[in-house]
């Protein structure tokens, strides 16, 4: 389990001093007693807390009702979901011979669940400045674009895509970073298994970029079914 955590932390961008406290966050429930349902509950506290701090200040006329129901659109179990297959946590969480044979590594509450542990997991390893560094990572362009997150996240069809023909996942490089801090660009291209094209995305984040990237890719391969 070693190398996976490293490329687990690799792809979380944060290294942890207590990998002990990574494993736990990985652990469900039905695998043994030392698992992560307690992480589970301070990491939903954590969301709440640093999602709600960045909606408040993104969008300073707001009322409450519509923050709680932004907050709701960026952190439901839905969306934690899909950044747990982006994390690809279903290859690393480990569950109970039960929910190995029931499909647990892709089930969304799982994912989800994981997500919240793995968050404050981080925050008890580095910090708040470090859980939220990792949060941000993932929720700031919901933050500052609330309807970005009703479009169908193009970077989870496309690994579903893969993973349904038995292709490997995509694999996303940064290939340029320009502009200053507070108005960079990103340049991300996509490639992917048995699709010679490689396509190209950008963003003012990482993520966008990726997602940009993730769907002039679908674009591509639907247009090759079409042409089939």
């Amino acid at each position: 389990m070693g190398g996976d955590l490293v490329q687990l932390q690799t792809t979380l961008a944060y290294q942890f001093k207590n990998t002990q406290l990574l494993k736990q966050a990985l652990t469900h429930r039905s695998f043994g007693v030392d698992n992560n349902e307690r992480l589970e509950f301070l990491g939903d506290a954590l969301l709440d807390l640093i999602v709600g701090e960045s909606l408040f200040n993104q969008h300073p006329g707001a009322d409450e009702g519509n923050l709680s129901r932004l907050r709701s659109s960026i952190v439901n179990k839905s969306a934690l979901a899909g950044i747990g297959r982006e994390w690809n946590l279903g290859e690393h969480v480990l569950l109970g011979a039960g929910e190995l044979k029931s499909g647990g590594r892709s089930r969304d509450s799982i994912l989800a669940d994981t997500v919240e542990a793995v968050v404050a997991a981080v925050y008890l390893d580095g910090g708040l400045a470090a859980c939220r560094k990792l949060v941000d990572a993932w929720t700031l362009e919901f933050v500052r674009n609330p309807e970005a997150r009703q479009t169908k996240d193009a970077k989870t069809r496309l690994q579903e895509k893969m993973q349904a023909s038995g292709h490997g996942l995509p694999d996303y490089q940064v290939l340029a970073i320009e502009g200053k801090a507070h108005a960079q660009s990103f340049l991300v291209e996509c490639r992917v298994e048995g699709l010679e094209r490689v396509h190209r995305g950008r963003g003012r984040s990482k993520r966008a970029a990726e997602q940009q990237a993730a769907l002039e890719t679908l674009r591509s391969l639907e247009s090759a079914l079409m042409s089939d």
